[in-house]
Order: C-alpha cells, then sequence, then structure tokens
C-alpha cells in the first residue's frame, strides 16, 4: 500500500470488505467518514488486483517495445482499459492511457525504451591538423598573456 494514503490500514481493510459486499467508493467512504479521494484511489486499484490491492506496490516494471504496441492497439480496438489492466497485469489503467498518448503523438517508435539517465560526456576532440592544433595553443598562449598582463598592471596601479 502506498505510504502517502490517507486511510489507516484499519480504514483500508474495512474498505475492501465493503467493496466486496458491492458497494461503490463514495458509498464507501461515507460510511467510513473519510476522503472520496483516498477511497476511490483505492477503489481503482481494487478493481484491477482484487485484495490485492492491499499488498505494498512492487518495484516499477518496465514493459517491452512489443507489449506496449500490442496495448495499445488492443485499448484502440476497443478493449475496456480496465479489464485490459487487470488481464495484462498492469498496475493501472493510467499506464495504458499513458502509452496510447505517447502513440498517438510520437507513432510506436515513441513506446521504444529510452536509455536512462545523463548522456555520456563525450572526449574532448583531438584537432584535425597540426595547423589546428598550433592555432588552439596559440589562442590559449594569447588568453594567458593578455590574464598576466591584466594582473601586473593592476599590481602596479591598485584601485583606490
Amino acid at each position: 500500500m502506498r505510504a502517502n494514503s490517507s486511510l489507516t490500514q484499519d480504514q483500508r481493510h474495512q474498505a475492501i470488505a465493503l467493496f466486496e459486499q458491492g458497494r461503490a467508493d463514495h458509498a464507501v467512504a461515507a460510511s467510513l467518514g473519510v476522503s472520496r479521494w483516498a477511497v476511490r484511489s483505492l477503489y481503482r486499484r481494487w478493481r484491477i488486483h482484487g485484495p490485492g490491492a492491499l499488498v505494498t506496490k512492487q518495484a516499477k516494471k518496465s514493459y517491452s517495445f512489443e507489449f506496449k504496441v500490442e496495448a495499445v492497439r488492443r485499448l484502440l480496438a476497443g478493449e475496456p482499459k480496465t479489464e485490459l489492466a487487470k488481464e495484462l497485469e498492469l498496475s493501472s489503467p493510467k499506464l495504458l492511457e499513458s502509452w496510447v498518448r505517447t502513440y498517438r503523438t510520437q507513432g510506436s517508435e515513441g513506446l521504444r525504451p529510452k536509455q536512462r539517465g545523463r548522456p555520456p560526456k563525450s572526449a574532448p576532440q583531438e584537432p584535425a591538423s597540426e595547423l589546428e592544433r598550433l592555432r588552439r595553443e596559440n589562442e590559449l598562449l594569447r588568453a594567458q598573456n593578455a590574464y598576466l598582463g591584466k594582473v601586473r598592471a593592476l599590481r602596479e596601479h591598485p584601485p583606490e
């Protein structure tokens, strides 16, 4: 179960018991005297996972490109997202919605796995020729010379 839920462990168990009796989220929230939004979140998870909605969520799962494309195609063909999420054992129907949004904006290529993290730092490139290397060295020496000239001038005539 989520750590940031406003429901206590006892309230969650009571809510699941009421869901299994056939009550909807708003009726359960009213009978427990708690926020409807917290109960609605639990209700949505219960519809997919059943009593397993009380179990702590596992680490983030990754899905293959082919799996995502097939799930999106089935959803766009008209299958209900809640039933499809349950069948495919997804954490939430919202995951399907985000895949469909990506599919519509970027096509199937948008569903391909992305490289995670910061891109590797590229190594400094060597100059193409000896002439280019000498030009860069000359530039560096000019900059150093200008800097040292300014330091010398400041020592001789300090600002007042």
